[in-house]
């Protein structure tokens, strides 16, 4: 692998099935005494009112607990507040919905909240505009209508509701979440288990948070390896682009921090193993189409993610897909990722042999073209067992792979190769930028290939994954491969190290804690219909609004 910014390439750490997440572990059988004892601190200030209170988005929408203490708001105001939220919740499960029960939604929807006699009508407050509305009928009732009610609904809940809401008891029980968030996070949070594997700057673990049960990943960076080998730009970027990235196709941070000898990146646990392993190493090589399709739905998902935040990935290889304990994969390893805004472009060699597209072996600018080529060899490899320009095992330097990326086609002598699968490799092959798939303003998950997919379902975790991994299964090829990382001596830390050691151990992520929160069973109990009674009868608790 090509890495730009450092000396030596850093090794990819592995990531095994080597742990049942299960509750077999001791701290799964303490989590709920923990979780009983615990209790929501007051906000320390006005100050994070300030900083919370100014995005209807951000608090309403993208944090799932202040997406569900809203929702809370709303239902225990008014019947139209109560509508409006109900209303939504009726668009994400119409959106998810399939054939027959899609359109049966869609009418429910109609009736309910687009019909002046209906209880629920939900533009009665619209004054002349209402007429609009109105005249909804089944007739004309498309998709582009639901949408334009869905955003007039939003409009709606950004004026005096979101207003009203920011003067609540339930705004007040999100800044104290929000205060909870902030805690400190050391090692004593987790429980530590076995090591999963180990890499150029360190080893990942299992852990265990204490108080929820939750089973994650811990990537632990060695502080004086990195100073060592130049690696704390490389390791900084990743980890905010970890931290940036909220998508269920992505590896996602739920905390970053640091102990004595180490810097350490709390990641989704993974236990699938990774898809080159599914390629070349379980049972015949390759992968049959159905688990392809599957896969390349989701790479593809994940790869606009990253391109809507102007990341490029310029790693994208099965060896970087990874599979959780459902069957479902994430990319990982963003070492070479880099950030490029607002239509910049970059002239830099960075990748993997095989992978890397033309304009990055002819040493042009180039932008997010880059992962389409990388996405196109991998669908090849998947499906052939080889690269399109590289055989299995075949020994060849690299610049007549490098020749032969530049030079010849691609061929597909594969038995599996139907024609769908052609025509998207070749789309996403072809050596112009201009000419390829996902380049051209195009979005490739419209492409026949994907005919079977519902992305809405598929994004919304709702689509059955072809294959589940086995839990008493490890899924790695040697377990006895991993490389024991030497000593590093005489490595002095100073102030500097210091100050980056501190950049980069910022805690809990948002989003990713809020869903802990929430799926754990914590946010339920804290807010529980005792807690809510107390929190309302008690004048005090809006004193900071």
């Amino acid at each position: 692998r090509c890495d730009p910014r450092g000396s030596g390439c850093p090794s990819q750490l592995m990531y095994l099935n080597n742990l049942v997440v299960n509750t077999t572990y001791p701290g799964a059988q303490q989590a709920g005494t923990s979780r009983s004892s615990m209790s929501l601190p007051r906000p320390k200030s006005s100050g994070l009112l300030g900083s919370e209170g100014s995005c209807y988005e951000s608090l309403c929408e993208q944090q799932p607990i202040g997406r569900r203490l809203f929702r809370q708001f709303l239902l225990d105001s008014n019947s139209q507040y109560a509508a409006a939220a109900k209303l939504l919740e009726d668009f994400d499960y119409w959106q998810h919905m399939e054939d027959e029960a899609k359109e049966k939604a869609k009418m429910s929807v109609l009736a309910k909240f687009c019909q002046p006699e209906s209880r629920t009508f939900l533009f009665s407050h619209a004054g002349d505009a209402a007429e609009k509305y109105t005249s909804l009928s089944i007739s004309n009732f498309d998709e582009a209508a639901m949408e334009h009610v869905r955003e007039a609904t939003r409009t709606f809940l950004k004026g005096g509701p979101f207003s009203e809401y920011l003067k609540s008891p339930f705004f007040y029980r999100f800044l104290q979440w929000k205060e909870y968030e902030k805690q400190k996070i050391t090692r004593k949070y987790f429980y530590e288990f076995r090591t999963l594997g180990r890499g150029g700057f360190g080893e990942v673990c299992a852990v265990q948070v204490k108080h929820t049960g939750q089973m994650y990943a811990c990537k632990k960076l060695d502080k004086r390896r990195l100073k060592t080998k130049g690696g704390e730009r490389l390791a900084l970027i990743e980890k905010q682009i970890l931290e940036k990235a909220n998508s269920r196709f992505v590896i996602n941070l739920a905390y970053a921090y640091e102990d004595r000898t180490h810097l350490c990146l709390v990641i989704d646990l993974m236990s699938g193993g990774d898809l080159k392993f599914h390629i070349y190493d379980l049972g015949k090589r390759g992968i049959r189409m159905e688990r392809v399709v599957y896969y390349v739905a989701q790479i593809t998902s994940g790869i606009l993610h990253l391109h809507s935040m102007d990341i490029v990935y310029r790693d994208m290889k099965p060896e970087n897909v990874l599979l959780d304990a459902k069957g479902q994969c994430r990319l990982s390893d963003f070492g070479l990722a880099v950030e490029l805004p607002k239509g910049k472009k970059i002239c830099q060699k960075a990748g993997t042999t095989g992978y890397m597209a033309p304009e990055i072996l002819r040493q042009e600018n180039y932008g997010m073209s880059v992962d389409w080529w990388s996405v196109g060899c991998s669908i090849y490899e998947m499906v052939a067992a080889r690269l399109p320009f590289k055989d299995f095992k075949e020994k060849v330097q690299n610049e007549e792979v490098t020749r032969r990326t530049l030079e010849d086609d691609c061929k597909f002598q594969h038995s599996d190769f139907d024609a769908p699968v052609k025509d998207l490799i070749s789309h996403f092959l072809k050596k112009k930028v201009q000419n390829r798939l996902g380049c051209r303003g195009d979005d490739p998950r419209n492409h026949v290939f994907f005919k079977g997919i519902n992305f809405h379902r598929l994004e919304a975790g709702l689509a059955e994954p072809p294959w589940v991994p086995k839990p008493n299964v490890i899924y790695a090829k040697d377990m006895d491969a991993f490389r024991t990382a030497s000593e590093v001596e005489d490595v002095k830390l100073d102030s500097k190290d210091e100050r980056f050691f501190k950049e980069f151990s910022t805690g809990a992520v948002p989003v990713r804690w809020q869903k802990e929160m929430i799926e754990s069973g914590t946010f339920d109990l804290l807010n529980s219909s005792e807690l809510n009674a107390s929190l309302l009868q008690t004048g005090s608790a809006c004193t900071l609004i």
